[in-house]
């Protein structure tokens, strides 16, 4: 094999096929599991084995972002740390759209799975594969590597899958009633608003949530450089 093509791309490649394999295969798992556990013991269950994958992910692509063949390298051209900046905002918007419900993701509140049709889901029925495009767009410009083209390849892939499987569950779930959402929103983002199909509601964005996202990013962009000097003690 070729020198740059190192084992972490490879580990890399696992552990996102791990972490999809535990999260959409939960998600599957769902609608059983919730009559046997109930809805609030499930969603701990999902959280404790998600989120140390998820952690396991983001420390091993700090540590090794810079691995492989340097296919370009824009990080001294001007203005390219702002756009940087610029779109990894957005698609956190995307990757964590205000039609979550925190109380439910945290299990304060009964986890429910809705049916929605305002705000972001306007301009994409599924606002986190969108979101995680954006940011790997974001990124594989300033980054240029081909660690960082892998796991992008891998994180699209696994979303590419969750716009079908979460299609799916929610057919499976709520029949003609989603046949009629999905027939008036998107996938593609603003396609639906072009068909005139549905009509942008900027007053719908106006939610505490979007608000915390925006808090979010500017803590986030704050303690950047705090997260890689962290992630860079742990060995991995």
């Amino acid at each position: 094999m070729p020198e740059w093509l190192t084992p972490s791309h490879f580990i890399m490649l696992g552990l996102l096929v791990a972490f999809a394999i535990a999260h959409s295969g939960l998600a599957a798992l769902r609608p059983r599991a919730e009559k046997i556990v109930g809805a609030r013991l499930y969603r701990v269950f999902f959280a404790l084995v998600s989120l140390p994958l998820a952690t396991c992910l983001i420390i091993y692509f700090f540590n090794h972002r810079y691995d492989g063949a340097q296919l370009w390298q824009l990080q001294g051209v001007p203005g390219i740390a702002s756009l940087i900046w610029v779109l990894s905002a957005i698609s956190f918007l995307f990757l964590y759209p205000a039609t979550f419900n925190l109380l439910e993701i945290a299990a304060i509140q009964k986890p429910e799975v809705h049916l929605y049709e305002t705000g972001i889901i306007r301009i994409t029925r599924h606002p986190q594969m969108v979101g995680q495009v954006i940011w790997c767009i974001a990124h594989s410009l300033w980054l240029g590597t081909s660690f960082m083209l892998v796991t992008c390849l891998g994180l699209i892939a696994h979303h590419l899958f969750g716009v079908w499987h979460g299609d799916r569950r929610l057919t499976n779930r709520y029949g003609q009633a989603f046949e009629a959402v999905k027939a008036r929103t998107s996938v593609i983002p603003f396609q639906a608003i072009a068909q005139g199909k549905q009509t942008l509601n900027l007053v719908e964005f106006l939610r505490p949530s979007y608000l915390g996202i925006a808090i979010f990013v500017l803590i986030f962009w704050w303690l950047h450089p705090v997260l890689i000097d962290a992630t860079s003690r742990v060995h991995w």
